[in-house]
């Protein structure tokens, strides 16, 4: 190796190392930052955006030339804010801030469709962002439909309520005068106390089933549920209704037993089924039949009541299930119906996790299905089960009396 060929090795080999060095220092470099910046976290305007961002309250930040400076997704899907720019109603709020230095509340309930998708009810609240700047202005907005929706729920109900059980007493009353006037016939008195009667156990049956329904509206889970027989319940909801099923020339029938189980409370079950089997009563012609069936269906339990009734029309489909609706008044006042009775099914089944559903045609009849989870025990020691089973899979076992009649 020559002289000139050694002093270009060295060469090489120091640009080599400063190039090697020099990435070795950059990695080094990033690293230390990486670090340091973990170390560190979120900076506070980081922080600042994402609380503003994510906040489940509309946010806008405003100027005295209605300019929006900041805003959240929240404040836009109100309508408080669209397209950058902001609702007349809240800009007439921004300026009285302005103005005068004072928060002041709106309302931007009206004509918010179709910008704002399933809310009936948006309230704000306009005020400086600082004392020492007025001229910029914050705007919260939330939604308030669900707390309208309440109040307007409580103010019907109590109207419903005032009404409905004004009708009874008010009849009492007038047969009272009139049984009073009547001392001398005792044809009169007895039709009288008997018309007395049919009322007050009209008004009776009424209280009973508002405080029912107030405690299953509790939202409050039912407390230390047991296995229920599912044939008890029907045995017991045929046997309290089987007396006005024979004034009204009903004959109930229904399947064979199924051995099906359920967890829940028992009385309740049997409260929301009699009530399904009056209603089916009360809405059937004379000497039609009203069925009961029981089915497995999946993981649920379906405990079906149809009647060749008079049906309910499409446009009451909906509303079958509201406290004190009723399809037809007369009919339901003159069988003694509270309008409470499939309002009750409907709290019951979503107090045991289950359901109620409805199919109905005019002039056909109606059938209503209450359905509930099954209850299932697992056993890990067998082999088999009767609702089937992959290898290697535990053991389900169905607690029925008859686990033929379940397969089938």
């Amino acid at each position: 190796m020559t002289i000139v060929q050694a002093v270009l090795l060295a060469v090489l080999a120091a640009a080599i190392g400063a190039i090697a060095g020099s990435a070795i220092n950059s990695r080094l470099q990033a690293r230390a930052k990486a670090r340091e910046d973990a170390r560190e976290g979120l900076t506070v305007s980081q922080v600042l955006d994402l609380v503003v961002s994510s906040s489940p309250i509309g946010i806008a930040v405003v100027d005295e030339h209605q300019h929006v400076l900041m805003s959240n997704l929240r404040v836009e899907e109100l309508g408080v804010v669209r397209n950058h720019l902001l609702d007349d109603r809240a800009w007439v709020a921004s300026q009285k801030v302005f103005a005068n230095g004072e928060s002041v509340d709106f309302d931007v309930s009206e004509k918010m469709q179709p910008f704002v998708r399933g809310a009936v009810a948006v309230r704000g609240h306009a005020h400086l962002l600082h004392s020492a700047d007025p001229r910029i202005a914050v705007i919260y907005a939330e939604d308030d439909s669900e707390q309208v929706r309440m109040e307007a729920t409580r103010r019907d109900f109590v109207a419903n309520v005032s009404h409905e059980l004004k009708t009874p007493v008010g009849a009492v009353s007038l047969l009272t005068e009139a049984l009073l006037e009547s001392v001398d016939d005792p044809d009169s008195v007895r039709h009288f106390g008997e018309k007395m009667l049919h009322e007050s156990n009209r008004l009776g049956n009424m209280v009973s089933e508002l405080i029912a329904l107030s405690r299953l509206q509790g939202a409050e889970k039912l407390p230390d549920l047991d296995v229920v027989d599912v044939d008890s319940v029907v045995s017991e909801a045929m046997e309290r209704s089987s007396v006005s099923a024979e004034a009204a020339e009903i004959t109930i029938t229904t399947d064979f037993p199924s051995g099906l189980e359920v967890l829940g409370d028992r009385t309740l079950l049997v409260t929301a089924l009699t009530n399904l089997l009056s209603n089916a009563i009360s809405y059937s012609p004379p000497k039609t039949p009203v069925t009961i069936s029981r089915n497995l269906r999946d993981t649920n339990v379906e405990i079906s009541v149809t009647d060749r009734g008079i049906g309910i029309a499409p446009e009451y489909h909906e509303r079958v299930f509201e406290r004190f609706f009723r399809v037809d008044k007369a009919r339901s006042r003159a069988t003694g119906g509270t309008g409470l009775g499939l309002a009750i099914v409907k709290h019951v089944a979503a107090n045991h996790n289950g359901s109620i559903r409805m199919w109905s045609r005019p002039g056909t009849g109606s059938t209503f299905t209450l359905v509930l989870p099954v209850y299932v025990e697992a056993d890990d020691a067998a082999e088999e089960t009767p609702l089937g089973r992959g290898p290697g899979e535990p053991r389900v076992e169905l607690r029925a009396k008859n686990r033929e009649e379940v397969r089938r």
